[in-house]
């Protein structure tokens, strides 16, 4: 679609809206309380849906978010929008069933084509891994966010949590991070269209086929990298018997971001997951403040990070690279609890 405006400048003059940080949420959820036996995975986990047991056999994954402009395209911003919403479902093992719209658009200074476009990108995305896009509510906003409510199913014994990693197992991390440096770079006018293309082929891309794939092998759990970054959501996943190591060279990034990050072309939400981990992460001391910056970049539309049976994972990552995954690495093991939650060497 031909334009002569641009979504994310017009985000950023409105002053674009950030994603509440990991110790914040935590504690504006504390004192909600809920007493259900067919709720199976409640907020209480920080897992990335909801899960309520309909019958032995079947539960419904419900989740819901939504996202201001990361690209200027208006269609290919909607498809990227409900790749990042539908991939919640995923990250549990879900199959997506149906889904609402929820948009905020501003009428008065962009052009009603472009949320026809929006809409399309979104329902292409839908549709593409068989669910149905069945109405939502759309509402006139001095800010543009798009987004969908998304319900799936799920048989309760194939629910997979974000906490249920075992010792032993290896972290397979689907696609690469870095994405919330580019795309604020995207706002300033600092890279060109190639790689503006590229990554939003990447944060477009749904995460239902290594969802789908990952049922074959011995996966323990598993979680969507989104805006609490790849060391906030591993966090997430820690429980008590565990840490996790992480080899920061095997971790997959935009190249591109590094410099990007050097001259501190950084979203709020980046630095604020910086501050949230520093005291729960262990760091080699090789591992200079760029790198660690970039493994707290907020991301879009991230990759499934997923703790799976050390001998499946050169096969599943092969399975999944076949698909159009090529970033798709393993980036560490999980080990008996240490000193730290996280380490990175």
């Amino acid at each position: 679609m031909n334009n002569d405006y641009k979504l994310t400048k017009f985000v950023q003059a409105a002053g674009c809206a950030a994603k509440m940080g990991p110790g914040e949420l935590k504690q504006a959820l504390c004192n909600l309380t809920y007493k259900d036996v067919k709720v199976l995975v409640g907020f209480d986990t920080s897992d990335d849906a909801g899960v309520y047991q309909l019958s032995d056999d079947l539960a419904l994954v419900q989740t819901l978010d939504f996202i201001t402009p990361v690209v200027d395209d208006p269609y290919i911003y909607g498809q990227i929008a409900a790749a990042n919403a539908l991939s919640d479902v995923f990250a549990m093992g879900g199959e997506v069933k149906t889904a609402l719209n929820i948009v905020g658009f501003d009428s008065k200074n962009v052009p009603k084509e472009a949320l026809v476009e929006i809409l399309r990108g979104g329902n292409d995305k839908i549709r593409e891994c068989g669910g149905a896009l069945i109405g939502g509510h759309t509402i006139q906003s001095p800010e543009m966010f798009y987004g969908v409510s998304v319900t799936g199913i799920i048989n309760p014994k194939d629910i997979k949590r974000n906490n249920g990693a075992k010792v032993g197992d290896v972290l397979v991390l689907t696609k690469p991070i870095g994405m919330g440096i580019i795309t604020t770079a995207i706002k300033r006018d600092l890279i060109d269209i190639d790689l503006i293309k590229h990554c939003a082929r990447i944060m477009s891309t749904l995460n239902y086929l290594p969802s789908k794939i990952m049922k074959k092998y011995r996966v323990s759990s598993c979680t969507d990298v989104t805006g609490f970054g790849l060391l906030g959501h591993s966090l997430e996943c820690i429980n008590e018997n565990i840490s996790f190591e992480i080899q920061a060279s095997n971790v997959p990034f935009i190249k591109e971001a590094f410099e990007l990050c050097k001259n501190d072309v950084l979203p709020g939400g980046t630095k604020r997951n910086a501050k949230f981990v520093e005291d729960k992460v262990s760091f080699k001391d090789s591992i200079d403040q760029t790198l660690r910056t970039i493994l707290c970049d907020a991301q879009t539309s991230g990759g499934l990070l997923i703790a799976i049976n050390k001998d499946d994972a050169k096969e599943f990552i092969k399975e999944i690279q076949d698909c159009g995954f090529e970033y798709a690495s393993v980036i560490g093991e999980v080990l008996k609890r240490g000193e730290k939650p996280i380490i990175v060497d």
